[in-house]
């Protein structure tokens, strides 16, 4: 079966004061595309990994079109999509959200416009959905989140040396202040608008939570693929709901609160990650 895969991995931000930057996202990327090639039987042909100034908007969304243009021609049946940055807020244009706001995940070129972030500099959940939305019936499609989709909690982590969260809260005191008390979203609406095949989904915390960007044994990484890549390369076998289970275990043992997510039918859940 024709494979492919897309990495995105973004530690530095064109336009952010270094101070918003973080440290384990290229080596998310690097390790998950590691994995997959090593355990998964993707070439490293197959892989395609975005670091830092590689990974703007419009090149990151010219790489999941092309991975899905290639699953439409029928030259590829297994697609892997890994996105390892900042999350934000940006206002909700379409009407379809309750509390007025979309999640967004930041690319490299993310740049205020106003109160709020310019949507032409990150990725929509909105936007995702529409790509996932033309997955033909029949192609596997996993995606993995670590980022963060809201601030919650955001003071008590960056109080711990060697983590800070990954998540960017809007670009002036005034917009920090209208999205405190807002609900957010769930995993779920992210895929709302694929009629096909649903891609699996795994993100790194609820919608109400920080995911950690951390120091984990000596090198940087999030806490969510962090614990991945272990739990795989230890059972490559487990089905993605004991996987999750497992990430879970990994990230309490590791005092980090944040609780990963599965977003996938019943078959996908008893099925190993990647089959």
């Amino acid at each position: 079966m024709d494979k492919a895969a897309l990495c995105v991995g973004i530690n530095k931000f064109k336009y952010l004061p270094e101070s918003s930057w973080l440290h384990g996202c290229v080596n998310d990327a690097e390790d998950l595309a590691g994995l997959l090639e090593e355990s998964y039987g993707f070439a490293a042909s197959q892989i395609t990994v975005l670091r830092d100034d590689k990974a703007t908007k419009k090149m990151v969304l010219a790489e999941v079109n092309k991975l899905v243009d290639a699953a439409a021609e029928g030259t590829v049946q297994q697609i892997v999509f890994t996105f390892s940055s900042h999350g934000t807020q940006i206002p909700d244009t379409g009407g379809d959200e309750d509390d007025s706001l979309d999640e967004a995940f930041a690319c490299h070129d993310i740049n205020d416009s106003g109160d709020s972030w310019d949507p032409g500099t990150v990725i929509s959940d909105d936007e995702l959905a529409a790509v996932f939305g033309r997955l033909p019936d029949g192609v596997l499609m996993d995606v993995l989140l670590d980022t963060c989709h809201s601030g919650t909690g955001l003071k008590s982590l960056d109080l711990i040396p060697g983590r800070r969260p990954r998540f960017l809260p809007g670009p002036t005191p005034r917009a920090v202040m209208a999205n405190e008390d807002l609900e957010t979203r769930t995993l779920r609406d992210i895929v709302k608008t694929a009629k096909l095949s649903t891609p699996v989904l795994m993100a790194a915390c609820r919608s109400d939570q920080t995911a950690a960007d951390a120091l984990m044994e000596g090198r940087y990484n999030g806490a969510f693929t962090y614990n991945l890549v272990k739990c795989l390369r230890s059972d490559g076998s487990l089905g993605r709901a004991d996987l999750l289970k497992e990430i879970s275990k990994g990230l309490k043992a590791g005092g980090f609160d944040q609780v990963a997510q599965l977003e996938a039918s019943r078959t996908a859940r008893k099925a190993a990650w990647g089959a």
